[in-house]
């Protein structure tokens, strides 16, 4: 398997993060560990790295390409919205940064099986963790993309394609998929992706028809925005003073969660406007470091197009 990577604004967050000897750094989506590496490299020779990842199998080709660091390093199999009982574990109390580079990675996209791609024909799956458990209890059962397209009535195919892709028509691709349905399983990736870009044909697209789609039963099947805000919460309570949180988002919707988040916690006051005296005794716990997100330059997407769309927002704990 080909495991180049190219890791997204690496130079960018090593910047902010300024990893230093004695300090211990969370990367909670370690995909093949391009930032996890350079983390390592920028706090040598003693600075630790703990890195998070619903995939096993990313976990497993990071791993065997880290033995140069000895054991500056280690993994954990999980979900970077829960990294406060996971380092708890650990004996882990609080950390000198943290990085989450959201979204789907280069391997899971570049993987036919895993389901992630409309380029590559393979199961309708889109799972992060193949393992991952329906209501947090049973392990009976997985949910999967196939599952959602092909039992999910209309008006809840309609909202998922509304809220987690912000994709305008909606209501006409969920009402073909329920005719194609009813005739054949829809079962590939490839399939989807031709019923959604047969059904919106006479649009002009910057980008694949099917785009939105995708994203929206990946995000869906992923709960990625509960865990983005989950992740926020216990991202901000695991910091030092002075510790720097670095998030890379990928799509309007998380972005909006990132930024709204480091604006609440930055604020002294959270008493609605109209309130006379304040009475949230709301304290201020960041300092908003990028006013304005930072993308990648030119350079950076010519190399790595899937870059493109890459938006950094940094905050840093005050207390």
């Amino acid at each position: 398997m080909d495991t180049h990577h190219i890791s997204v604004l690496c130079n960018k967050v090593i910047d902010f993060l300024s990893p230093k000897s004695d300090g211990v750094y969370i990367d909670g989506t370690v995909g093949l560990g391009g930032h996890s590496a350079a983390i390592l490299e920028a706090s040598a020779p003693n600075g630790r790295v703990i890195g998070i990842d619903l995939d096993v199998e990313a976990l497993t080709i990071a791993e065997g390409r880290f033995h140069i660091f000895g054991d500056r390093y280690s993994f954990i199999n999980g979900n970077f919205a829960e990294m406060d009982a996971l380092l708890a574990k650990h004996s882990v109390p609080a950390v000198d940064g943290i990085l989450l580079d959201l979204g789907v990675s280069s391997l899971q996209l570049d993987t036919p099986h895993r389901g992630f791609s409309f380029n590559h024909t393979g199961p309708l799956d889109m799972r992060m963790n193949s393992r991952q458990m329906l209501n947090n209890e049973q392990e009976a059962e997985t949910l999967t993309a196939m599952q959602v397209v092909n039992n999910s009535p209309m008006d809840v195919l309609i909202d998922i394609f509304k809220r987690y892709g912000e994709e305008r028509f909606a209501k006409r691709i969920a009402h073909r998929i329920i005719q194609t349905r009813q005739e054949t399983p829809i079962t590939t990736t490839t399939q989807l992706a031709e019923i959604v870009k047969r059904t919106v044909s006479k649009g002009v697209f910057k980008i694949h028809p099917a785009t939105r789609v995708f994203q929206a039963l990946r995000i869906y099947i992923n709960s990625e925005l509960e865990n983005l805000e989950m992740g926020l919460d216990a991202a901000i309570q695991l910091l030092k003073p002075g510790g720097c949180l670095c998030v890379i988002t990928f799509h309007s919707l998380e972005d909006r969660i990132v930024k709204h988040r480091f604006q609440t916690c930055a604020r002294a006051c959270v008493c609605p406007p109209k309130t006379p005296i304040c009475i949230c005794e709301h304290t201020a716990s960041l300092e908003i470091l990028t006013k304005r997100p930072i993308l990648p330059g030119a350079v950076e997407v010519q190399h790595n197009p899937r870059a493109r769309s890459a938006k950094l927002r940094v905050a840093r704990k005050l207390f």
